[in-house]
């Protein structure tokens, strides 16, 4: 064994924080490291400990644990970091994938930060990553926006121009497709779902080519293909146009959508705002 890999090793086992990944739904992608740590520090903050307990049992995981989540992250933190100031080893785990992902582990690990402890990271799956990947959609520039939210956040949101990936819940697909159908009509949608499990699907097309999509189960991540560059036809923006109107926008804020969405020039949109007023 090299000594990088020895040091490795034996860091695993002094005070500090260790953000470790585990699997998204395959439990054939636990790490060895994941494993190993796991077992060998004092204790493991779970976002939920039930969930987690079924891992720990396949993998043979007795380190106790302890719940970290939104209802009590503020105190569980402080006192995870006093535990690791006072010498001992905390692990932070999700409910699948990396943690900080949309759940409150940052929070630790700002504060954790902030003590000036030992902090390092095991790496894991991560759904919005995959997702971005399996998508085909452009990977040089992506902004992931969490879970999804709603009409207002989602118009704001299409002012970016290059790849978008939100986490959605089955219960809510229909919805948000509908909802895209009249914001970005032009992007395309990739749902990924049930990413390293044995219905693993990727569907992609055009918002209101989705619309009637089958029911969809399982987790959900939604990736938005980039704004196309080409050209609108005057229908197409003439429609943007009456979209972004009726939202009830203030002339100068939907001018702005406007071109964001079209390509067109501010100052042209800003006309089309006027005269469809």
């Amino acid at each position: 064994m090299s000594e990088s890999r020895i040091t490795n090793y034996e860091s695993r086992q002094a005070a500090g924080l260790y953000i470790v990944g585990t699997p998204i739904g395959n439990l054939g992608d636990m790490s060895k490291r994941a494993q190993e740590t796991l077992q060998s520090v004092d204790i493991i903050a779970c976002e939920d400990t039930r969930v987690f307990g079924k891992l720990a049992e396949k993998f043979d995981i007795k380190t106790r644990r302890i719940a970290y989540h939104n209802h009590n992250e503020l105190d569980a933190a402080d006192k995870l970091i006093q535990r690791i100031l006072a010498g001992e080893s905390v692990a932070l785990v999700s409910d699948s994938g990396m943690p900080g992902i949309s759940d409150p582990g940052y929070r630790l690990i700002r504060a954790a930060r902030s003590a000036g402890v030992y902090i390092t990271v095991i790496p894991g799956a991560c759904a919005a990553i995959s997702a971005l990947v399996l998508s085909g959609f452009p990977t040089d520039r992506f902004t992931f926006c969490g879970f999804f939210k709603d009409e207002k956040h989602l118009r704001e949101d299409n002012k970016l121009r290059h790849t978008i990936i939100y986490y959605e819940s089955p219960n809510r697909i229909k919805d948000t497709i509908g909802i895209m159908a009249r914001v970005m009509p032009e992007r395309r949608i990739a749902i990924v779902r049930e990413i390293t499990k044995m219905y693993e699907e990727v569907i992609i097309g055009y918002p209101s080519e989705l619309l009637n999509t089958k029911e969809l189960k399982g987790e959900i991540v939604l990736v938005i293909e980039p704004a196309p560059d080409v050209k609108m036809s005057d229908d197409e923006i003439s429609e943007i146009v009456r979209d972004v109107v009726s939202s009830g926008a203030k002339t100068k804020d939907a001018a702005n959508e406007i071109a964001n969405r079209t390509g067109i020039s501010k100052s042209e949109a800003y006309e089309k705002v006027i005269k469809h007023g």
